[in-house]
């Protein structure tokens, strides 16, 4: 089992560029392999739970040459090209490839099965079975289709009016792709607008979608059109540097072309609210989507609530944020967050559990915790950590180890692959000692 460890930094300074979105890339391969034409990819992340994913719509027919430069090129079958796989569908550790290609292949005239690792098997997947089942759909899995592997009979699907019960782009996602194979119109409303990739992809690709408010309706049967895209930098990746830059003293980041979409912005509006010193510059807009530099320099931080309507903008990057929390002075109190239960961990649980262990006083509930900042105090061997499985706690654990005063040990650090390869080298070259 690979480990990391990691000292403590005087600071850290330079320009960096993070992987590319891990959403934007999961909705680029999908749209591009069931749209009519070519669809050329630059920046795609190729992380694990991407690389999943296109392995998926290889398995299905679809042609996807990756280049040396870079670049991805997909010849699109259109939205009932694609053929039965030979085999099951692996979905590795991403939730986003399992819960969107549900949704997709209910409405595919074949016969399919998703499965995933010892962590995606564990995660519920009712919460999109329930919805494309009102559509028509046949789903079958364990637990009565909440856990995977899940096998797929296409079926002939009607257009729904679904209330979700949860802000989840994963869901809607889901939805609005059976959608697109679905008699009528398919219309979901959620309690808080979750993060649009997919609605913003959609039209970029030529379908005609609706929204107004926190409800999004797209009519079945429409063609899309390969297109090229470029994907920017993931803000989630973005997150960890920008917390390693304001608790370590006299750092200064320029974080260059990130996503900054306003449905995932949560993260920057919350480390501001806690003084943190960010700016984003270079304001443009690529392939449908906001795209900025954000320039972040070492902050006193302070506590602050974070709950409601922030929470889904922020949802992936709450672990990273617990982690400024805990150098923050005050309480920090985390709230209406209960998604992060059944996340690739319990996020709760672990950073919870993980801050206590560098002498952080915290208080955990059903949805959230309560975070006595100060300066994290490891046990005088260090402190040694196991990620779980999951990548963000590992990154978010590393991030603290740069601040405090004795080593830090992440075990169980391959999962960090998944959505951001290259992390440590990007991390070490900015950071000086």
């Amino acid at each position: 089992m690979k480990s990391i460890t990691i000292k403590k930094a005087q600071s850290l300074r330079g320009e960096i560029t993070v992987p590319g979105d891990k959403s934007i890339s999961h909705r680029a391969i999908m749209l591009g392999s069931i749209a009519e034409g070519d669809t050329t990819i630059r920046g795609l992340l190729k992380g694990e739970d991407n690389m999943a994913t296109l392995k998926a719509f290889r398995q299905m027919g679809v042609r996807i040459d990756e280049h040396e430069n870079g670049v991805v090129a997909i010849q699109g079958k259109g939205l009932h090209g694609l053929k039965e796989p030979e085999d099951f569908i692996d979905a590795g550790n991403s939730g986003t490839t399992m819960r969107l290609l549900t949704g997709l292949l209910s409405g595919q005239g074949f016969f399919s099965v998703l499965t995933g690792d010892q962590y995606l098997r564990k995660r519920p997947m009712k919460r999109v079975v329930e919805p494309l089942s009102l559509m028509g759909a046949r789903i079958f899995g364990r637990e009565n289709g909440n856990k995977a592997p899940l096998a797929i009979v296409g079926s002939k699907l009607k257009g729904i009016t679904y209330n979700s019960p949860v802000a989840s782009a994963q869901v809607k996602s889901a939805v609005l792709l059976a959608g697109l194979s679905a008699d009528g119109v398919t219309t979901v409303t959620e309690p808080i607008i979750s993060r649009d990739h997919t609605e913003r992809m959609l039209a970029y690709f030529g379908a005609e979608v609706k929204r107004s408010g926190a409800t999004v309706s797209i009519k079945g049967g429409q063609k899309l059109v390969g297109k090229e895209i470029e994907v920017p930098g993931d803000i989630s990746s973005a997150a960890f540097f920008m917390v390693a830059a304001l608790i370590t003293k006299d750092s200064e980041l320029l974080i260059k072309n990130v996503g900054i979409n306003p449905t995932r912005t949560g993260v920057v509006d919350i480390l501001k609210a806690m003084g943190g010193d960010l700016k984003i510059v270079n304001q443009r807009e690529i392939s449908g989507e906001p795209v900025g530099d954000i320039l972040v320099k070492s902050s006193k931080l302070k506590s602050v609530e974070i709950k409601g309507d922030i929470i889904p903008r922020a949802i992936d990057e709450l672990p990273v944020v617990a982690v400024a929390a805990a150098f923050a002075d005050g309480i920090t109190e985390i709230r209406d967050a209960k998604e992060l239960r059944v996340k690739e961990s319990d996020r709760i649980g672990t950073m919870a559990t993980h801050l206590k262990e560098l002498g952080i006083q915290v208080t955990e509930f059903d949805d959230g915790m309560d975070i006595l900042g100060g300066r994290p105090k490891p046990p005088p061997q260090g402190a040694i950590f196991n990620s779980h499985g999951d990548h963000r706690v590992a990154m978010s654990m590393l991030v603290a180890g740069l601040a405090t005063d004795k080593a830090v040990q992440v075990f169980d650090t391959d999962c960090i692959d998944t959505s951001f390869p290259g992390f440590m080298e990007l991390l070490e070259g900015v950071k000086k000692t």
